[in-house]
């Protein structure tokens, strides 16, 4: 009798709850014969991003994230401001900065919001003058630059070459002391070289960042006579900022870097430290076509790089791209 009951009662049990009575299918194991198949699922091209379809993606990238611009350089899309809805303030916009609103810009209307949308580096090259590169502030409605003070100064954007590059700058009060281009002797493959700028901001150092590194090459990119290539790391920021030599003149000024990634892809091998710069000559050329006698000097003793770093310091500035 017990024997019975303990075949009967798990019968009794499955076929009461049969719910709880199925079983997981083995994946290994085909389904039986008239089971409902299950739909599968169709293979996806894994995501590519910023590479437009068929097209193969530039090598060629400004190491900032500045509005957009024609020609190789690429940098992501930035994103334009969404209009508030109906009815709403401007301080409880999506990325409108709290508290008191920045002053207005030479030719700006009352009320119109302004938001960072890039940063990059500059450095004074005259008085109330500085000099940066034309992406850091193309297509800015406005233009700040905070000094080593740490004063917030208006900046205007007083003439551009984008074929160089290279932008003037303007202010309305004096910022700090001006920076010497080299003026002898010409600039030498392997000669040690040391940039200062504003990498990353918002995820590194709120100050000044220096590396060094070595001139590698005395032309850029596909033979570019207006660059130097260097070995000398720079990061999206760095643009506009001085490429220094160790009597601590200006030799050029950071611009661009080669986008490792996307080389990598079309070769198999990364890059390193693969970066250029306008060379100086290039610099003193626009600023006296612009009509600025900038400071030069020739570069004689050496000196270390916190000495150099130190000496420059209050001299470089932060800049904010404003929209």
């Amino acid at each position: 009798m017990r024997a019975l009951l303990a075949v009967v009662l798990p019968a009794l049990l499955l076929a009461a709850v049969p719910g709880q009575a199925q079983l997981v299918p083995d994946a290994s194991k085909p389904p039986p014969a008239g089971a409902p198949q299950a739909p599968r699922a169709r293979p996806q091209a894994p995501p590519q991003s910023g590479v437009p379809a068929g097209k193969p993606p530039p090598l060629y990238d400004m190491p900032d994230a500045a509005p957009q611009r024609p020609g190789p350089p690429s940098r992501p899309d930035r994103q334009r401001p969404q209009q508030a809805p109906p009815g709403s303030q401007p301080g409880n916009q999506p990325g409108a900065p709290s508290g008191k609103p920045l002053p207005l810009g030479p030719g700006e209307a009352p009320g119109a919001p302004q938001r960072e949308v890039s940063t990059g580096t500059g450095f004074i090259i005259g008085d109330r003058q500085a000099l940066t590169n034309d992406h850091v502030v193309r297509d800015c409605r406005g233009v700040r630059a905070r000094n080593a003070e740490g004063r917030d100064i208006q900046v205007t954007v007083r003439a551009h070459d984008p074929g160089r590059d290279l932008a003037l700058l303007d202010f309305r009060e004096a910022a700090g002391p001006a920076l010497a281009f080299r003026s002898a002797p010409a600039i030498r493959r392997g000669e040690s070289v040391m940039t200062y700028g504003f990498p990353l901001a918002g995820m590194l150092a709120s100050g000044p960042t220096l590396t060094t590194g070595d001139v590698s090459a005395l032309a850029g990119l596909a033979d570019n006579r207006m660059h130097f290539q260097i070995s000398a790391p720079v990061q999206p920021g760095n643009s506009g900022g001085p490429l220094l030599d160790l009597s601590g003149n200006v030799v050029g000024i950071i611009t661009s870097k080669l986008n490792a990634q996307r080389v990598a892809a079309r070769i198999g091998d990364i890059p390193q430290n693969v970066n250029f710069a306008v060379k100086g000559d290039e610099a003193l050329a626009f600023l006296r076509e612009n009509g600025v006698r900038p400071r030069t000097a020739s570069s004689a003793a050496p000196r270390s790089a916190v000495e150099v770093g130190e000496a420059v310091h209050p001299s470089v500035l932060f800049l904010r791209c404003l929209a």
